[in-house]
């Protein structure tokens, strides 16, 4: 059975609950501090989790605007990101989005090639 690693919460209990069985000079003090770094802690995980549930989100968006603008012809990662039409979009986030949808299997890849004789990739949504 593998150990569990201890966190710097579990550190910081663990400071408190052996401060609490000795009598120190400044004791309340430690206790209040140890309290205060917990309380920090719970705080920043909690902001964590806010912001990968609103990170996760925004991708979800990207990824269903992706899905909506491919069609039954085969279209590469450029024209998609250029049907986007938000700077802010790169290509990559477009491409990573794509690689969801095909592993979701809502979508297709399949390379083609481009006037310039390059082979890209290019998707589809997935017929039925």
């Amino acid at each position: 059975m593998e150990e569990k690693k201890m966190t710097k919460k579990d550190y910081y209990t663990l400071i408190k609950e052996m401060v609490e069985k000795i009598d120190i000079e400044g004791k309340n003090e430690l206790i209040e501090f140890v309290d205060k770094q917990i309380s920090q802690i719970e705080a920043k995980a909690e902001k964590a989790k806010i912001r990968a549930t609103e990170k996760q989100k925004a991708g979800d968006e990207l990824r269903d605007r992706v899905k909506s603008i491919l069609t039954d012809e085969l279209q590469t990662a450029d024209d998609i990101t250029a049907q986007i039409g938000d700077e802010n979009i790169t290509k990559a986030k477009i491409i990573a989005r794509l690689t969801q949808l095909v592993k979701f299997g809502e979508a297709e890849k399949d390379d083609v090639k481009t006037q310039d004789g390059r082979n890209v990739k290019a998707y589809k949504i997935k017929s039925e």
